[in-house]
């Protein structure tokens, strides 16, 4: 089975109370840069663009959390990035509003650490 068939079948099997916003970040990520690849990685759909860099949590039920997972991530400065790991840091989105509204800076936090990435 590809990588896309792969997050295909689990998206098809996940039982998430938002998985309609799961999507819907899902394409948002995939659009911002055409050299990323999705595959599952954790369980989870991930996302790989010469390093893994993001990858879905999807344990809480009320949100759905994304975890950038990157040596360069502590040097992206944005709002919604939380918490202050040496190589991680998380974004929550509570409901497809949430996600519209903060769209544009993940894409903005996805192409900076992808410049970094691709230094």
């Amino acid at each position: 089975m590809t990588d896309a068939e792969k997050v295909t079948r689990y998206m098809q099997e996940l039982e998430h109370p938002l998985k309609v916003e799961i999507e819907a970040l899902r394409l948002i990520i995939k659009e911002t840069d055409a050299r990323i690849i999705e595959r599952i990685k954790w369980k989870a759909p991930s996302y790989f663009c010469k390093e893994d860099f993001l990858t879905f949590n999807h344990r809480m039920r009320d949100k759905v959390h994304l975890i950038f997972h990157n040596d360069a991530i502590p040097k992206v400065n944005s709002v919604i990035l939380e918490g202050d790991y040496k190589d991680r840091r998380m974004v929550y989105f509570k409901d497809m509003s949430d996600i519209l509204d903060k769209k544009t800076e993940l894409q903005g936090v996805i192409a900076e650490l992808l410049e970094f990435i691709y230094i």
